[in-house]
């Protein structure tokens, strides 16, 4: 049961995921850009004065051990990191623009596409091995997201760029070894902000006066961002990508079960049986896989 704390991270960093409309949905009425400015800003901010105050050992044992890496090492380290900041801004921006202008079950199906590109990509490029039983449990998901996408070809649109961002960042840091996992999502976030800061002035909008806003920011910024992400981080140097990938599945699940028991979207016949053959074929991947 050697692995059982990994399985345990990724499920509970999903499962806050999940919730995550409950926070942002009172939002809806600002900008998807200002809502990522000041989440974003917020994180880098928070991670800092934490990393400085109770890491600062910690931080120099990770700048020795950079310097102590052979120079191709020391750059595939950096492409990796600056890579993994891109990807998550880009992930955050569109999973925030999808969820409060075009649907929350967009994002719901955006990260049901994700455990699949992830399960694919990690075979193509982190050559992990499926047996027939998961290969056919991929092929389940991908004829569940082809049912959802004759209900909204545009949602299937936007749910895949959102899915696709997550998924490659995933499979990028599951190569992220070696280093303490706060501080490698503390350079993600604060590289993060500095991408955002020069389209700060041009693109912001005017400054907020509610309270409500930065109350749920910060709501968002803690409990939606760093503890689920520092979670995921986690969950990667223990287990696979493609079992990180397919855990995912928690996330839309409940999203999907909130945007019609709570925002009432329509729900079709045809959407609860996708979703069906979607949440049979996590059954089918996990069925004979044992947490050792």
């Amino acid at each position: 049961m050697k692995n059982l704390k990994y399985y345990l991270a990724a499920i509970l960093a999903f499962s806050i995921w999940g919730f995550f409309s409950l926070v942002l949905k009172p939002l809806h009425a600002y900008a998807s850009l200002d809502i990522l400015f000041y989440r974003v800003f917020s994180c880098a901010l928070i991670m800092l004065v934490i990393s400085l105050l109770f890491k600062r050992q910690k931080i120099k044992e990770n700048i020795a051990l950079f310097q102590a890496l052979p120079l191709k090492n020391k750059r595939n380290m950096v492409w990796l990191n600056v890579g993994g900041s891109i990807l998550l801004t880009a992930n955050w921006f569109s999973f925030i623009y999808v969820m409060n202008h075009v649907s929350v079950r967009a994002t719901s199906v955006a990260y049901l596409v994700c455990p699949i590109l992830t399960t694919l990509l990690a075979y193509f490029l982190l050559h992990d091995r499926l047996n027939r039983l998961q290969w056919f449990s991929v092929a389940l998901s991908c004829v569940g997201c082809v049912l959802l996408s004759y209900t909204s070809i545009s949602n299937m649109f936007f749910s895949t760029i959102v899915g696709l961002s997550y998924a490659c960042y995933l499979i990028s840091q599951h190569q992220n070894k070696g280093f303490d996992k706060f501080i490698i999502l503390n350079f993600h976030i604060v590289l993060a902000a500095l991408i955002l800061i020069p389209f700060y002035p041009s693109f912001s909008g005017p400054l907020p006066t509610d309270f409500k806003f930065y109350f749920y920011v910060e709501i968002i910024a803690v409990i939606y961002t760093i503890i689920p992400l520092f979670l995921n981080l986690y969950a990667l140097s223990g287990i696979s990508s493609s079992r990180v990938g397919m855990i995912l599945n928690i996330n839309p699940i409940i999203a999907f079960a909130l945007s019609g028991l709570v925002y009432h979207e329509p729900l079709g016949i045809l959407q609860i049986f996708a979703y069906g053959l979607i949440f049979l074929a996590v059954i089918v991947f996990n069925i004979k896989q044992r947490i050792n």
